[in-house]
């Protein structure tokens, strides 16, 4: 009777105990695909009051909270800093496709949960939107939101609309949005809109073999606003490892970096540039070439290239190349 009575005081919170379970079971795939380049995002809000009023720094704009939210007329806080938009990047398509700059934001930096898309080759992004279409290029964590929402953006697309926005995006100008700090240890963080805020209380954590990327005004993310510079915490020595591996490779078991990508991994031809990129977007990037999420044609060569690196190594190399927009 005990038993089934303890079973019974369950009852209340084992809705959760499954979700969390679901979600734990849908990010692990192994040693390959490391937990924490997935954050969550909790429904708790930095932003005290939702009907008011919001600004960020530089920008004349005025939104509420919901009204930033709103996946067909995302903010645009600093209109004067790019070209007007096409329809499908400002608003996109009602009902099921969301506009571009929701995700990607109005100047194509993205933040850390998903790609900066300024700059880019046009043909690339051409080339990535079909490969989510026909799913070559899926998702290495089922089930992460921020990733399997192209797909969805990629079957609802028409290919007018798809090529206006590739190149709308690979005409703006790329400007670094990640600052890199080597750290043993770091403020304590939570997983909060899929990237890491600080937690309220304060105190600091071992960092681990692991990059945590995260903005310094929290409100400011939930706000989406395009001009915020976010920290990124990578183990020390991992700048200096990663210029090794991108320059050199691993001791012959891997290509160098700088073969495809050119010297300061500015990109070279339909090769995109990863210099200056958020660094755990460059993470997810090659564990889905490891574990072969992203199966295009053109993802071989990226395949064997990641094939014998660690996850340690891969640190490595995203500290090294979201460095390169900074110093």
């Amino acid at each position: 009777m005990t038993r089934f009575s303890n079973l019974r005081s369950l009852t209340p919170v084992l809705p959760i105990i499954i979700a969390v379970l679901t979600v734990a079971l849908a990010i692990f795939q192994g040693p390959d695909v490391p937990l924490w380049v997935f954050p969550g995002s909790p429904t708790d809000s930095a932003v005290a009051d939702g009907t008011r009023l919001h600004r960020v720094p530089n920008g004349a704009a005025r939104f509420t909270l919901p009204q930033t939210n709103d996946r067909f007329a995302p903010p645009d806080w600093h209109s004067s800093g790019h070209p007007a938009m096409p329809e499908v990047v400002a608003h996109g398509r009602k009902p099921n496709l969301f506009a571009c700059a929701y995700c990607h934001l109005p100047n194509g930096m993205g933040r850390p949960e998903n790609a900066t898309l300024a700059g880019l080759p046009e043909e690339y992004i051409v080339a990535q939107v079909a490969a989510f279409r026909d799913s070559t290029r899926r998702n290495p964590s089922p089930g992460w939101v921020p990733g399997n929402s192209m797909h969805a953006v990629a079957m609802n697309a028409t290919d007018a609309e798809v090529a206006s926005a590739a190149r709308y995006f690979s005409g703006l100008r790329f400007t670094p949005r990640a600052r890199v700090i080597e750290a043993a240890r770091i403020p304590r963080m939570r997983p909060a809109g899929f990237v890491y805020a600080r937690v309220p209380t304060g105190g600091t954590e071992p960092l681990g073999s692991r990059i945590v990327e995260g903005p310094p005004d929290f409100e400011r993310h939930e706000l989406r606003d395009d001009g915020m510079t976010y920290i990124a915490y990578v183990p020390r020595g991992s700048i200096e490892r990663g210029r090794s591996i991108a320059t050199t490779g691993t001791n012959g078991l891997a290509t160098a970096c700088v073969t495809c990508h050119g010297p300061k991994l500015a990109g070279m031809g339909l090769v995109p540039p990863i210099a200056g990129r958020y660094p755990t977007s460059i993470v997810r990037q090659l564990v889905a070439f490891k574990t072969g999420a992203r199966s295009t044609p053109a993802s071989q060569l990226m395949q064997a290239v990641v094939a014998r690196l660690s996850v340690e190594e891969m640190i490595a190399v995203a500290a090294y190349a979201a460095s390169l927009g900074t110093r």
